[in-house]
């Protein structure tokens, strides 16, 4: 690998960009693709570039033969992230449970009495209102994001936003008549029937949970088993039409 390859791979990494290193195995030339554009020799082929695409919606490297040629697909995308908004208590049993599922999560919540270290050891803390929280972070498809304040003025600003990005799952607690206002305030700063229809609300698996800890339980249930389906539905053969 040269080393501005490997100088590329690090800032994606950092950026939280997904990127797939295409390397043609008879002679080593590279490229790297990402969602928006490529880079290196074998960039000006389609064939190529629109393998990568595939192989990185499914976070999965393999050797595919293109032109009669073996190309190796390693692919690099960020690691699964929750952004927890609320540093409520079931933020605190729900954050160290997505830590040991190798989730990076991060907690917002603008006031500081709540959003500490001391609450959420080892976590990332960021003590600041969700829009701008995640206008700073950036907003990606392996992006889980729940909120868990039942205050207007926090989540519906960090709904509006997880609405507008490609983020691969949406939650928010509150009862079912809860969720009918979130709907119709969020409606009047145009969010649509169709984009709303994505928010899980009542958030989590319908496990009969009652305490903190179970809320918790069933919240992270649900992350993992809409994350496996969208993997599940990326990486099935497509049907050709008759």
């Amino acid at each position: 690998m040269k080393i501005e390859t490997l100088a590329a791979l690090q800032d994606a990494r950092a950026k939280r960009r997904a990127v797939t290193l295409a390397t043609r195995l008879g002679d080593a030339a590279e490229a790297l693709i990402y969602k928006d554009g490529a880079t290196g020799p074998l960039a000006s082929d389609p064939a190529i570039v629109a393998a990568a695409h595939g192989a990185m919606a499914i976070g999965r490297s393999e050797t595919v033969e293109i032109g009669g040629q073996k190309i190796f697909l390693n692919v690099y995308v960020p690691p699964p992230r929750l952004i927890i908004v609320g540093a409520v208590h079931i933020a605190q049993t729900l954050a160290p449970m997505a830590a040991m599922l190798e989730f990076d999560v991060t907690v917002v919540d603008p006031r500081g009495a709540w959003a500490t270290s001391q609450r959420f050891p080892g976590v990332k803390v960021i003590q600041d209102w969700a829009d701008e929280a995640f206008q700073a972070m950036g907003l990606d498809v392996s992006t889980a994001v729940v909120t868990l304040t039942h205050d207007p003025k926090l989540d519906d600003p960090a709904l509006e936003s997880a609405l507008k990005s490609d983020v691969f799952y949406i939650g928010a607690l509150g009862s079912r008549r809860t969720h009918a206002k979130r709907k119709e305030r969020l409606a009047e700063v145009g969010i649509t029937d169709e984009m709303f229809a994505r928010v899980h609300g009542p958030v989590g698996l319908n496990i009969g949970a009652k305490s903190p800890a179970e809320i918790a339980v069933s919240i992270l249930g649900q992350i993992v088993e809409v994350r496996a389906r969208r993997i599940e539905a990326l990486s099935a053969p497509k049907v050709a039409a008759a």
